[in-house]
């Protein structure tokens, strides 16, 4: 390994998409189920690329190719590497909900003090953290890791690479069952995290208004903790939104006011978080909460759009029962006329997906708005004798919507999990 860090001191640059190359950078020909990168290990030389990590022994000899038992490790223990010798604080955020939405708000708080190396995206998963990692340079002063899973021991796997100092769980709730089985397979997959910190002395962020997340700190009793919530030393206020600005609006004990960009009340935990971080690396509340208020939500997470004739609240990136639900109340909440809400499946629920399903059904019959319209086989099956719209799929939905356009002046609620592209709707509204 020493060898590639070596070549990775002089190319610091990493590539694993032979579509996408950086001339001079190091290229790793990576495996998945439909792809084996060693096919392009030559082609990525022809490129530019200085180097190309490969594990295929049956590829030609040559000079710039760097021979592996196995690239995704080695591309692993190289950011792990590169990680020790940086030397930097490490703060990992994983959790069922809000982990995207908390590192970027924890990323952007830090930001104000320090230069922050950040997971880009999504990118939190056993090529993107080390990817992320990768990323950091010598002028690196703290890292924020985002680490997802949806099987158990990834996040102890994560972990190992990362070596994180910090950590964070947002809170833990029913996703992936498929893979965790149950919500306490999930609690314990998450609470990986809290295992390594306390294994290692690190230090555990967590929320005293989540019964769960406090059953699992106690525990572990970790040796550093630093608890954050409603209920501590911030006493937060979460003030009504209304039409000029239908954002989450706070007041927090020693902080100026807190106006921030995104929609729904859920939110209040994740800005929280990212206070609670930011103050313990010294970070000054005006500072903080200016980066807060500056923060504006991206890829489809809590953001309000305008379209020529609607407001569209889209949340359409991920969705399970918690957050649905938390995006439906919430919504309910909301001072506005015409509400319009469109949601699709919730997937990867396995066993519990036509119970959960049906439960967001009967949720939504208790709510008044003006008409649900429902996409995917799940909801479509949970809704049989129900009044809502259904329809199988979005090609469904767009045509529908395409015949029947909803009245102008709505509002209306994007919400389901990222594999329903409900996003696609958006040029029918």
């Amino acid at each position: 390994m020493e060898c590639i860090y070596r070549l990775f001191e002089q190319h610091p640059i990493i590539c694993t998409d032979s579509r996408n190359i950086t001339a001079d950078s190091i290229f790793f020909a990576l495996k998945g189920d439909h792809f084996d990168g060693n096919r392009y290990a030559l082609q990525a030389l022809d490129a530019g690329v200085a180097y190309a990590v490969v594990d295929d022994t049956t590829l030609p000899p040559h000079p710039q190719l760097i021979q592996v038992v196995d690239t995704l490790k080695a591309l692993q223990d190289l950011a792990s590497t590169h990680r020790r010798k940086l030397g930097i604080p490490v703060i990992a955020i994983t959790g069922t909900n809000g982990k995207t939405t908390t590192k970027e708000l924890t990323a952007q708080v830090l930001s104000a003090k320090f230069k922050v190396g950040v997971t880009s995206g999504n990118l939190n998963n056993h090529i993107g953290v080390p990817l992320t990692l990768l990323r950091m340079t010598a002028g690196t002063q703290i890292g924020v890791v985002e680490m997802g899973a949806n099987h158990p021991c990834e996040i102890a796997a994560l972990c190992r690479i990362a070596l994180p100092d910090y950590g964070l769980i947002t809170n833990v709730g029913k996703a992936h069952l498929q893979g965790f089985g149950s919500l306490e397979g999930v609690c314990k997959a998450k609470g990986e995290l809290y295992d390594y910190l306390a294994a290692t002395s690190g230090a555990i962020f967590y929320n005293t208004g989540n019964p769960l997340l406090c059953r699992m700190v106690n525990e572990r009793n970790p040796p550093k903790i630093h608890p954050y919530g409603i209920a501590e030393n911030h006493a937060a206020v979460v003030c009504p939104s209304g039409d000029a600005h239908p954002f989450l609006h706070l007041t927090v004990e020693g902080y100026p006011d807190i106006r921030t960009h995104l929609i729904g009340n859920y939110n209040t935990d994740n800005v929280l978080a990212a206070l609670a971080v930011g103050a313990a690396f010294g970070v000054s509340p005006d500072a903080a909460a200016a980066a807060i208020n500056h923060y504006e939500p991206s890829n489809n997470r809590s953001q309000l759009l305008h379209t020529a004739r609607h407001t569209i609240i889209m949340d359409a990136y991920n969705a399970n029962p918690a957050s649905m639900t938390a995006a439906i109340e919430n919504f309910a909440q909301l001072p506005a006329t015409g509400k319009y809400a469109i949601l699709g499946d919730m997937l990867e629920l396995g066993a519990e997906s036509a119970t959960e399903h049906a439960a967001i059904i009967a949720l939504l019959k208790e709510k008044p708005f003006t008409d649900v319209l429902l996409v995917g086989t799940q909801f479509t099956q949970a809704a049989v004798g129900v009044l809502f719209k259904s329809f199988a799929d979005i090609a469904a939905l767009r045509a529908y919507l395409r015949q029947h356009p909803i009245a102008s002046q709505a509002t209306i609620l994007l919400k389901a999990s990222r594999g329903m592209h409900l996003e696609d709707i958006v040029p029918e509204l």
